[in-house]
Formats: structure tokens, C-alpha cells, sequence
């Protein structure tokens, strides 16, 4: 199998060579691979209800049915996100420590019925979930924008059953929790709903309160979602070291974190997170989000991120807009790409969809990373299926052909070029 895309004819067979090319080689086995996703989120929803039944019904096939993206691990928001029509969390009733007024039922409206449709289509979905904002009672600043969380025993407690509750309800209604996260961008003060978070206030919530909260459920704790070391003001407190490295040193937090996920600036964490935590499984829980311009140019830049997660130990990756209006902003004002635009009804996959398709429709759960070598191996990453088949994926960024030679057979790769070749 040889399937290329380019700006102006996505997904065609790609053509062979006779002549040898750069040649490409396969190095060790390194890591397991989860699976390949993306977010779900309220405005995602209301973009995918403005088309028709079966044109939605079309949009959802292609990307999680099985034999298609075969999208297989995806993310959602625990309360709002900054792609939620508005803000709000679960526990709105001020100091309810006992959670007696918590409650999802808000999301059945849009996200619940959009994840449904989702896992309806992947019998082997696996989720995850994170919180941008606690209760607005338990920060310091009540609001949902800016803050940091009010570090109370009775808060920490109430928050670590905040998460056991929504675990519980949304396992009732039918939503296959793999993982939680404490803190969306744990570095970052946002316009958005945010709560920043120090690595060693998330060991003491992990080790003390949630991990105990969380035992026996079957959901486990990702340490994340990370995205530092910062590279501005922020550069000197978002360090490894202030985040992932003081929690892995905490006993009492290591016990409980089976993952560490990261996005955006937590892309600097990645070596050495490698190199001193290799048993820790790395999951990219947040792909970067463009400009809602959908461009060849920044499609070709997310394959260097991909390449770049896989090559430090990532076992999923995970893009964020499902499906967005045509140029439509989140809550605060940021225009970002999504796998499918919607306008005027009708619906349109991007370059991004194919990137992701060229990785989640060959790639199985359970393949293993392999380690690609040779003067072309940045633009190339390889992976074993459990049935003992290769999948590489090469890009090819120059604007004239090139011609590479894996495993004995030269392919040629168009200028400007994301490619799957299956061996």
C-alpha cells in the first residue's frame, strides 16, 4: 500500500520507483502505541448539527469507524473548556464540600450526545478527560478565567470527589474512561477557564487526595496536561523539574501517576522526561491549533510535531477541534483549525484530517514505535502492527520530487508531500 496526499489531490496511490533513492532503515522496537484521537467540545457539536443527518452521519464515519480514521483515543473537557458555548463546572452550589448538588446533566445537551455518536462508531475507544477550571468557590479568585486553586484540606478533599462523581456518572452513561488529568495547562494564568497549578501542589492533590479518591475505579491519573517549560516570562518556574520531575519525586504521587501528558510548550519536557522517567508512558494530548486558515504549510508543520512526540516515547497523539465553522473563534477570541470545517451547511475535511488519516487508519493499537534511520529519517516515522506489518509515514517538505528506498523498495514522493507506505 502507497497512499500519498498534496495540497490539490489528498489521499491518491503514490507511485514506485525503479531507481534507488535515499536510503531509510529500521532501527530498534521503542515504545507502544495507544492510538490517535481528537477532543471533543461544544462548538465542535453545534458545527456538526448545522449539516444534515446524513452528511453528519458521513463526518462521524469517517472519523471513527474502524475501517476509516479509526480514531480509537480521544479527549473531553470535565466541565467548560475554552470551546464550550460558556463557562460553568458540575458543583455550582458554593462550598457544596459533600457534592450533593453535583450534577452532568448540562452536557447532555451537545457534548454527551457528540462523544455517544463517537464511541458508537469505535468499539475500542479509550478517553480521557481534564478540567480547565475547578468550582469557581474553590480558587482564590472566583472567576473562571485567571486564579489559582484555594489549597484547603476541605477543598482538596471536595475536588478529589468532584472527580470521583463526574468518573462515575459519565461511566453510568456510557463513556469508556481510561485516564483523568488534574489541570489543563497547569503553567498558564488564561483568559479562558484556567487555574494555574504548581507541580508540587499537583503531587500533594494526586498522592493525598485524588489517587486515593480514584483507587479501585479503573481510571488512572495522567500528570498533566503540561505545557511547559514555557520560553517566556514564565521560563524559569515551568521547568521539568517544577512540574513532572518534583512530582515523580514525591512517593506518595508516583504511586498514582501512570502517564504524563503534554501540549504546546510541553513539548521542551519531552527529552527529558525520556530520558529520566523511560518506564513513564507520554501521551501529545493537544495538538497546536493553527489560525483557522487549514493551510498545506501548517499541516506539514504538525507532521514535524508528530515526528518529533513519537521520536521522545509518545504512545498517542491527539488533535484537538473536531469540526468547527468556517473561521469561528473559541469563547475568547482565538480563530483555530479543526479536522472539518462547516459552511453553509456543507462540509469540508482539512489538511490536518488527512495527516491524522495517514497515521490512524494504518496504525493498530498495541504497534510498536520503530526508530527510523538514515539522512531522511526526520521526515519519516515508522511503526510495527501487532500482526508484524510496517506503516511508515514520510513527508516529503521540498517543492521537487525525492525518491527514498525502505526495505529493499524506492518510492517516490511528490513535492510538498505527506505519504503512507505499508510493508
Amino acid at each position: 500500500m502507497f497512499i500519498t496526499s498534496t495540497e490539490t489531490s489528498p489521499w491518491h496511490r503514490g507511485t514506485t520507483s525503479a531507481k534507488n533513492g535515499i536510503a531509510l532503515s529500521l532501527g530498534k522496537e521503542k515504545q507502544t502505541v495507544r492510538g490517535f484521537g481528537t477532543c471533543f467540545s461544544e462548538l465542535s457539536a453545534l458545527a456538526l448539527n448545522d449539516l444534515s443527518p446524513e452528511d453528519r452521519a458521513a463526518c462521524l464515519d469517517e472519523l471513527f469507524d474502524g475501517d476509516k480514521c479509526n480514531f480509537n483515543f480521544c479527549r473531553t473537557p470535565i466541565g467548560a473548556s475554552d470551546f464550550s458555548t460558556d463557562f460553568y463546572s458540575y458543583a455550582e452550589t458554593e462550598y457544596d464540600y459533600a457534592m450533593e448538588h453535583f450534577s452532568v446533566e448540562r452536557d447532555k445537551k451537545l457534548l454527551l450526545p457528540l462523544i455517544a455518536q463517537g464511541v458508537s462508531r469505535q468499539a475500542d475507544m479509550q478517553m480521557f478527560a481534564s478540567p480547565w477550571c475547578p468550582p469557581l468557590w474553590m480558587k482564590t479568585k472566583k472567576a473562571y478565567s485567571f486564579g489559582v486553586f484555594d489549597r484547603t484540606e476541605e477543598n482538596y478533599k471536595a475536588y478529589a470527589l468532584y472527580f470521583r462523581k463526574y468518573m462515575e456518572e459519565y461511566k453510568k452513561l456510557g463513556v469508556p474512561l481510561t485516564f483523568v488529568a488534574p489541570q489543563n495547562e497547569p503553567c498558564s494564568n488564561q483568559v479562558f477557564p484556567s487555574c494555574v497549578w504548581h507541580g508540587s501542589d499537583m503531587a500533594e492533590f494526586i498522592g493525598n487526595y485524588l489517587g486515593p479518591a480514584l483507587e479501585g475505579t479503573g481510571v488512572d491519573i495522567l500528570f498533566g496536561t503540561i505545557n511547559g517549560p514555557e520560553t517566556d516570562s514564565r521560563y524559569l518556574t515551568t521547568r521539568f523539574c517544577d512540574y513532572l520531575g518534583v512530582a515523580m519525586l514525591n512517593e506518595k504521587a508516583r504511586k498514582y501517576i501512570k502517564a504524563v501528558t503534554y501540549q504546546w510548550a510541553g513539548k521542551y519536557a519531552l527529552a527529558d522526561t525520556h530520558d529520566n522517567f523511560p518506564e513513564l508512558e507520554i501521551i501529545q494530548s493537544e495538538s497546536e491549533c493553527g489560525d483557522s486558515e487549514n493551510t498545506w504549510a501548517q499541516m506539514m508543520y504538525i507532521f514535524e510535531l508528530m515526528q518529533m512526540y513519537f521520536r521522545f516515547g509518545a504512545s498517542a497523539y491527539v488533535y484537538w477541534n473536531l469540526a468547527l465553522f468556517r473561521g469561528q473563534s473559541s469563547t475568547w477570541g482565538w480563530k483555530q483549525n479543526s479536522l472539518i470545517t462547516v459552511e453553509n451547511g456543507k462540509a469540508e475535511f482539512t489538511p490536518e484530517f488527512y495527516l491524522m488519516k495517514h497515521f490512524s487508519h494504518f496504525v493498530r493499537r498495541g504497534a510498536k514505535y520503530v526508530r527510523t534511520l538514515g539522512e531522511f529519517s526526520s521526515n519519516c516515522v515508522t511503526f510495527r502492527n501487532p500482526d508484524g506489518g510496517c506503516v511508515s509515514i514520510i513527508a516529503n517538505p521540498y517543492p521537487f520530487e525525492v525518491t527514498v528506498t525502505l526495505e529493499g523498495r524506492s518510492y517516490l514522493l511528490e513535492p510538498r508531500s505527506v505519504s503512507t507506505v505499508t510493508f
